[in-house]
């Protein structure tokens, strides 16, 4: 692991100290929210089981409601602080919190029409192999939309990406949080993970078919993509 990254274990509970500042620093990102709504309609799925893969404190949870008000939606995280900011949010009966990591979902009972992975991925030491385990979570022609960072294999967006780190993301984290840990990773984690082909060959690894991606708008066109798949 590189100097500005942290081991993957550590993580959920770099994500447990900052999460009372979470919510104000993605807001300050423009096209967040729209961008987790574009890849839950990419999902294609209304219900009447949804899953968010890794939900934070509820943003995307709040995306697939958005495309899906009547689905019942069962969203778990590793982070117990961001999932204590989740619950406190109102939501309708028909949405659930579950906290584990990815690796274990006792709890997490299939299956699922759809299931939404944002920002997940990137954060695990076995991608590949926990995109099996989702994959298991669903019903045959069940369906995934992978919302994630990837810039491997473009030039540009690595340049836009360290250009936004350096001058925004890392010093905004500073200066909100008085600690900018989290916000070096965040940076490092995204360069050393996947190129969008190298992802795609990941879901199709881990058994999906009829895998497609798309970017998104904005800022991020190149940077943030949404990566699909379908359970055979």
């Amino acid at each position: 692991m590189a100097k500005d990254g942290l081991p993957r274990t550590a993580v959920p509970s770099a994500f447990d100290t900052e999460a009372r500042w979470y919510d104000r620093l993605v807001a300050a990102n423009p096209g967040y929210h729209e961008h987790l709504r574009l890849s839950a309609r990419r999902l294609g799925v209304t219900g009447p089981r949804l899953l968010d893969a890794g939900c934070g404190t509820g943003a995307s949870t709040a995306a697939l409601l958005s495309v899906a008000p009547d689905a019942r939606i069962t969203a778990f995280d590793a982070s117990g602080e961001m999932l204590t900011r989740a619950r406190a949010k109102d939501w309708p009966s028909s949405v659930e919190f579950v906290h584990t990591p990815v690796e274990e979902l006792a709890e997490v009972r299939g299956p699922f029409d759809g299931i939404l992975a944002a920002y997940l991925l990137r954060n695990l030491t076995d991608p590949t192999g926990q995109l099996r385990r989702l994959r298991g979570l669903l019903h045959s022609g069940g369906r995934i939309a992978v919302h994630e960072y990837s810039v491997q294999d473009s030039r540009r967006a690595r340049r836009v990406w360290n250009a936004v780190c350096s001058g925004v993301i890392i010093p905004l984290g500073k200066i909100t949080t008085g600690d900018a840990t989290l916000y070096r990773h965040l940076r490092r984690s995204v360069l050393e993970f996947d190129g969008i082909t190298a992802l795609c060959r990941r879901l199709t690894d881990a058994g999906f078919v009829d895998v497609r991606a798309e970017t998104v708008p904005g800022w991020q066109r190149g940077i943030v993509h949404t990566v699909t798949g379908t359970a055979p």
